[in-house]
């Protein structure tokens, strides 16, 4: 009897644990049904921390705003995340160190124009398919259209995941009005016909740089506002996607697309007319004497009066535009368009995200970017911060970013925390954005055009250290060159083209016509 009793304890006792273990992941279930997710039970016991590295600089307010995001990862998949920045001027030479360090890093931003191709062919990212992003990315292979998948292969391969939503934007300088004004400017027309505006604002605002560059963004952008005048420019080679070296490019709007090294004509000459406008500028102390050193963006100090100009894209001016607005500075915003008025559309890899070859996490990397991408609550937290503390919505359900919003008191403006490649899709209108700001949008949505070349990834392997070389003989050549700090033009591009030649830039330049060749065949038989 005493045995047969034992027995039923234990079978009453075993009962009693199978259902409360029931009960337990019942409501677990429950719990991650109510956020949306995953809950960390399924799948998800282990705790786990993703390094992600962005580009640019953490907001102010970035560290409640990460707070808030790991409180939604850690219920939804049992994750929190780490986020660290590459400054603009650090780009070209962290990035690839970042991933070839070996040390923990589970996602990057990517894209076309940021070492995308080098980078993946190196063996730095971690290869994908489209099963596996359907398996921890539903959301995004739902809202992505297929051809963007298709435009990031390499070798066949996906090594990164672009956005969803590509941006609709065109490079942008910003003027003020009131020095255009002492200028005796109503419009500008041409970058190249600035110089008044640069003379009124070194004469009446001692402290303020006319052209204040940062070493990585800016440097290049003037040079490149006055190229675009001469062709429709790509503001980067084809071969390296590096905006500060020279290469091998193309005019964006030949059909025909007739590939040209930099060192050869039309393109020398008109390199030399861009250059000697900048040395001009540069003589006449209109172009901060050492943009090296400088790693702060003109578009972040404008409105503070620090720089005459500003330079950036369509989107990420908003903030800029809104904080002059609240110290009463009107701007006028100059596209940079081609000579025909038009600019290019942006790829699908112009914003997107890449896992690293040397992630211990790739599938749970996948699922908090698919959160981060896709899911509303997250996308507007990432890229507008907190609701009620940096924005909040109407009653007609526009969206209105807080007072003092880009202003000194605002520690999250929109766009500035690295988080490009969310679905844009999902925003709702703006209810306080300024007037020149719409008409700049609604402009840009008239110019954008397809191009010949858009899409077309250069596989390096052929030729990396040729290219290595041009980027080395770039950095000490035709740097200085794109500021005006040379004594002589001609002199100093006769100096650059012995280099590049001696670089490797024809080899290059004949892998990139036979690739561009094919490019162009396939394109037009789909």
């Amino acid at each position: 009897m005493e045995r047969r009793w034992e027995r039923k304890k234990r079978v009453l006792g075993l009962l009693l644990l199978m259902l409360t273990g029931m009960l337990v992941l019942s409501a677990c279930a429950g719990k991650g049904k109510e956020s949306g997710g995953v809950a960390p039970d399924s799948g998800h016991e282990k705790e786990v921390k993703l390094v992600g590295y962005l580009i640019g600089e953490a907001p102010k307010g970035m560290e409640a705003v990460l707070k808030a995001i790991n409180a939604k990862l850690k219920q939804d998949i049992n994750a929190t995340l780490e986020l660290n920045y590459i400054g603009w001027s650090d780009v070209a030479s962290k990035y690839p160190l970042v991933l070839a360090s070996g040390q923990d890093v589970d996602f990057v931003f990517a894209a076309d124009w940021n070492f995308y191709v080098s980078e993946a062919t190196k063996g730095s990212l971690y290869p994908l398919s489209r099963e596996l992003l359907e398996t921890y990315m539903p959301r995004h292979m739902q809202a992505m259209p297929s051809e963007a998948l298709d435009a990031a292969l390499v070798n066949g391969t996906p090594y990164m995941i672009p956005t969803s939503s590509p941006d609709r934007k065109v490079n942008v300088a910003l003027f003020r009005k009131d020095i255009m004004a002492l200028a005796g400017m109503s419009e500008i027309t041409k970058f190249s016909e600035i110089e008044p505006y640069l003379e009124a604002a070194k004469l009446n605002y001692p402290d303020m740089i006319p052209l204040n560059l940062d070493s990585q963004y800016d440097l290049p952008t003037p040079y490149g506002y006055l190229l675009t005048e001469k062709f429709a420019w790509y503001s980067a080679p084809f071969d390296s996607s590096d905006p500060l070296a020279q290469g091998i490019t193309a005019d964006m709007e030949d059909p025909a697309g007739t590939i040209y090294s930099m060192t050869e004509k039309p393109i020398l000459s008109w390199q030399k007319q861009a250059a000697s406008l900048m040395k001009e500028w540069y003589d006449k102390g209109y172009v901060n004497k050492n943009p090296y050193a400088n790693s702060v963006r003109s578009k972040d100090n404008f409105c503070e009066g620090k720089s005459g100009v500003a330079f950036g894209n369509s989107n990420d001016m908003l903030s800029v535009f809104l904080s002059c607005k609240e110290q009463g500075i009107d701007v006028y915003p100059f596209p940079m368009l081609y000579p025909s008025g038009k600019a290019a559309q942006a790829s699908w890899l112009n914003n997107g995200v890449a896992i690293s070859a040397s992630s211990k996490n790739p599938e749970r990397a996948l699922e908090a970017l698919d959160l981060l991408m896709e899911e509303p609550s997250y996308v507007y937290l990432a890229y507008y911060g907190i609701e009620d503390v940096h924005y909040s919505i109407t009653d007609d359900g526009r969206l209105r970013l807080a007072e003092g919003t880009a202003s000194e008191a605002d520690s999250y403006p929109p766009d500035a925390a690295g988080f490009w490649f969310v679905n844009k899709n999902l925003f709702k209108p703006l209810a306080n954005e300024t007037e020149s700001y719409r008409e700049l949008q609604e402009r840009v949505q008239q110019v954008l055009e397809p191009a010949p070349y858009l899409g077309f990834l250069f596989n390096s392997d052929q030729v990396k250290s040729e290219i290595a070389g041009i980027k080395s003989v770039s950095t000490q050549y035709a740097q200085p060159i794109y500021i005006g700090a040379v004594d002589n033009v001609d002199a100093a591009f006769d100096t650059l083209t012995q280099h590049l030649k001696a670089a490797g830039i024809d080899r290059v330049k004949a892998e990139v016509q036979k690739q561009g060749a094919e490019f162009l065949a396939r394109k037009q038989a789909q």
